[in-house]
């Protein structure tokens, strides 16, 4: 996709604007003092749908509606937050949304997709093969695909990192986890159109490393699992137009355990009194990891999703790692 402008991300930030206020961000004392550096978190868990994703549905469903003003609805694939994000912004323009999710999903995901419009059908062992037969489905019923990558969800959530860069202090770094993409190259691109030099390090699970060993590899590595409770990040098979951007614009990718961030979600709660998904942890786990080389460092986490099941959370603050 092609580069963004300044003038694109406020343009993109004024629409999204319309939806929802943007989220704050917040240095927080405890937890600064943990990571050993001035932390800024960004909170996208205090969004409406409550993780980031939101921003991508408005963007995209406007587009939708000005592009193919004939679509009836739309059909798509997703782990929880993204098809709660296209369930939002559809049904409130009057389109059908079609969601498929795998079996096994998170049960109180689910249920907000449903509240909020989503036709939920559980199909598959993981997201990639719900995302196959939403493909199938889509063509085979009419509907417009929602891929789990398109520019209009990057310009969407692009805006976070608008928010995060301008209202901020200068970040000598930010981490960023990496399912599909949308979110760190959103981040690559609004750093880029600000012309800033922040470091953007791309964070994955040790269990769905895909984009890892893609971009040490130089080419598109899919895996043959990526069982991880952080289900944001559990994609095995890599998007090439994601790839094409964070190869280039992300400073390196890290990768961390499921323990790693389950710890960093008790340190959330505990530090801020904030409550992380899985993936909205991974960049406090990675910082955290990487604590030694950022001492001193002005470093930006985004808290990407606030949204896991009860009984997870419960064995996190426990002390112990959910098993999938």
């Amino acid at each position: 996709m092609k580069s963004m402008t300044r003038s694109d991300l406020e343009d993109a930030a004024a629409l999204v604007h319309t939806q929802m206020a943007p989220t704050p961000e917040y240095s927080w004392p405890l937890l600064n003092q943990a990571t050993g550096c001035e932390t800024w978190v960004k909170h996208e868990n205090h969004g409406p749908t409550g993780a980031f994703k939101a921003r991508g549905g408005i963007t995209f469903i406007d587009w939708l509606t000005r592009a193919h003003p004939n679509a009836r609805g739309i059909c798509t694939a997703t782990r929880g937050n993204h098809g709660q994000s296209q369930a939002r912004a559809a049904t409130a323009r009057g389109l059908r949304a079609l969601v498929y999710v795998p079996r096994g999903n998170s049960v109180e995901k689910n249920a907000a997709m449903e509240a909020f419009g989503a036709e939920l059908v559980e199909f598959g062992d993981d997201f990639d093969e719900a995302r196959v037969e939403a493909f199938r489905v889509a063509e085979e019923e009419d509907l417009f695909i929602v891929p789990p990558f398109h520019p209009e969800l990057v310009r969407g959530v692009a805006t976070y990192a608008l928010e995060l860069f301008t209202n901020a202090p200068p970040l000598d770094v930010v981490y960023v986890p990496i399912g599909c993409g949308s979110g760190i190259c959103g981040t690559i691109m609004a750093r880029d159109a600000l012309n800033l030099k922040t470091e953007v390090v791309g964070v994955v699970s040790t269990a769905a490393q895909t984009a890892k060993l893609s971009v040490e590899a130089g080419r598109l590595i899919e895996t043959n699992s990526a069982d991880t409770f952080a289900d944001g990040m559990a994609v095995r098979v890599p998007v090439q137009e994601a790839f094409d951007i964070y190869s280039k614009g992300a400073s390196r990718i890290v990768a961390v355990s499921d323990h790693e961030v389950a710890a960093a979600m008790r340190l959330y709660y505990t530090k801020t009194h904030n409550v992380a998904e899985g993936a909205g942890a991974a960049p406090l786990a990675a910082l955290m990891q990487e604590r030694a080389q950022m001492a001193g460092k002005r470093a930006g986490v985004i808290l990407c999703g606030g949204n896991v099941d009860t009984n997870w959370f419960q064995t996190v603050l426990a002390g112990g790692t959910p098993e999938v």
